[in-house]
């Protein structure tokens, strides 16, 4: 009797929460363009990259797999290290000044008691603009003979600079446009963080007689730790990944001495220029890995104390 009764029990409990699921199919099926679409475009791609990553090929004979050959060239390959130092080097000089200077003017636009909006739009403008053109545009900024920052340079009786033509002239060339572009994105993103802080906290630090600095490093930025988090690690994944401006601005070789060069560019250079899409595959797995391992270094330096627990 026990046997024949608790049988038709648990298969009824194991039928039911199936009857659930296949109850949420309207749901499911309107969501399943995203996944097909991630299946396709996302997935496949990664897994292809994975698997031609250990194999050699040119576009149009067969695929030869070679195993970790395409990751032991990798790592003997001079230029791939010089353009990991430029990807790397380019990072610290077009990142740090950018949330530097975000902050400052979110904080400054926080204040601002006339013509915000103006303001936001202002900042915004740059990110959407072409990037392109707003490559071609630097490029004449810092052009030796007709650029603007020569002329400057020449009205205040600097001997004018070479720019695009010396390894450190390209860095700043292309350091400076990446910064343009950012720090109206980043500065609206600060201001929306510090509209969410609460006012009575700034009264009471004006109470207690705290200043305009300590103000800052005590409420201020200890409540925009999560923002920072945020900018931080996008403008990481954003960095590393640097390929237009120099691309653009001198060329697929890098400049002189390769000083643009980063790691998407040589990427770039190894699939569509040289025809060595195994290597290529390599290469987007190291790019890969960098990214992930600058964005776990940020997100443990960044995070507060609280989130180890």
């Amino acid at each position: 009797m026990t046997a024949t009764v608790t049988v038709p029990a648990a298969r009824a409990t194991t039928a039911a929460p199936r009857r659930r699921i296949w109850s949420y199919w309207r749901f499911y099926l309107a969501l399943s363009p995203f996944f097909l679409l991630f299946a396709v475009f996302g997935l496949y791609p990664m897994l292809s990259t994975i698997v031609l990553a250990f194999q050699r090929w040119d576009g149009l004979s067969a695929r030869r797999f070679t195993g970790l050959d395409n990751f032991a060239f990798l790592v003997k390959d001079p230029t791939f290290w010089q353009s990991l130092e430029n990807t790397v080097v380019l990072f610290l000089m077009s990142t740090v000044p950018t949330l530097v200077l975000a902050l400052l003017l979110a904080v400054m636009l926080q204040s601002a008691v006339r013509f915000t909006n103006v303001y936001r739009i202002a900042y915004f403008i740059p990110n959407v603009t072409s990037l392109v053109a707003m490559a071609i545009f630097f490029s004449s900024i810092f052009s030796t003979n007709f650029g603007l920052v020569n002329a400057a340079l020449r009205s205040l009786g600097i001997p004018q600079q070479d720019w695009l033509g010396q390894p450190w002239g390209i860095k700043i060339a292309i350091s400076t446009m990446i910064v343009w572009q950012w720090v109206g994105y980043n500065t609206l993103i600060y201001l929306a963080g510090l509209q969410a802080i609460p006012k009575d906290q700034y009264e009471a630090a004006k109470v207690d007689g705290a200043g305009a600095v300590r103000t800052f490093f005590a409420i201020t930025l200890p409540q925009l730790r999560p923002v920072v988090l945020f900018t931080v690690v996008m403008s990481t994944i954003g960095g590393l990944q640097t390929f237009t401006e120099p691309q653009v601005m001198v060329g697929n070789s890098g400049g002189t001495g390769q000083s643009g060069m980063t790691v998407v560019l040589f990427f770039y250079r190894a699939a569509f220029l040289d025809n060595d899409y195994g290597y290529a595959a390599a290469i987007a797995l190291s790019i890969f890995a960098l990214v992930l391992l600058f964005t776990a270094i940020n997100w443990r330096i960044f995070r507060g104390r609280g989130e180890d627990r």
